[in-house]
């Protein structure tokens, strides 16, 4: 069995990382500046759907699918504190439904489709798409607005175009898909914070989080 190589220390590898990580730190110094106002602009539009009895819903494809399952999860179950259950759905993880809709529809209609039997008015819509093209989150926000629903859009710089179709644009202010969807997660940690404590302010007993 081979020895695994040791890196050298300030070697390529190291120089690369170190490159990757003030690259990543850079854009969350400009994601600060950026989305301060936009995020909180969100969370209220959230915290007024949960308190008015309505649903979060979440889509996006890929690492985004994954991100609005993360997000939903954090809503559903808890982030910070123990309270009772929110009621936040990503739409990408019923794969029945997924695979019919797409099978007899088209992929370009899986999201929109589920929010057409899910959606009623003052529910929202938390759409991500890294370069804001994807057909499939486009037409849900179509839909999600012909129902009366209120959009959160999380893109990139190349977003634009999407970002001026939703109601508060959450907008990476980077081209490249790592930096956006970091950007993303760590936008959506504020809006799961600041929500949460909004609809749950007495500091409950504190219990470490299982992950």
């Amino acid at each position: 069995m081979k020895k695994s190589r040791k890196t050298a220390p300030n070697g390529p590898l190291e120089r690369a990382v170190r490159a990757v990580l003030k690259d990543a730190s850079r854009s969350m110094s400009r994601l600060e500046r950026a989305a301060a106002r936009p995020v909180a602009a969100a969370a209220e539009a959230m915290i007024a759907c949960f308190e008015g009895g309505g649903t979060v819903y979440f889509c996006g494809n890929g690492g985004s699918a994954a991100d609005a399952q993360h997000l939903a999860c954090e809503f559903a179950g808890r982030y910070l504190v123990d309270r009772p259950g929110l009621p936040a759905i990503a739409l990408s993880t019923n794969t029945s439904s997924l695979t019919s809709i797409g099978n007899d529809f088209g992929f370009d209609v899986v999201f929109s489709r589920q929010l057409e039997g899910l959606g009623t008015p003052g529910d929202v819509l938390v759409a991500l798409t890294t370069s804001g093209g994807s057909p499939n989150v486009l037409r849900a926000v179509e839909t999600a607005h012909t129902l009366g629903m209120i959009v959160i859009g999380f893109t990139g710089l190349k977003g634009k175009a999407f970002a001026a179709r939703c109601d508060h644009a959450l907008v990476t202010p980077h081209a490249l898909t790592p930096r956006v969807q970091e950007g993303h997660i760590a936008m959506g940690h504020a809006l799961c914070q600041v929500v949460e404590r909004a609809l749950f302010p007495e500091p409950p007993r504190k219990k470490g989080r299982a992950r």
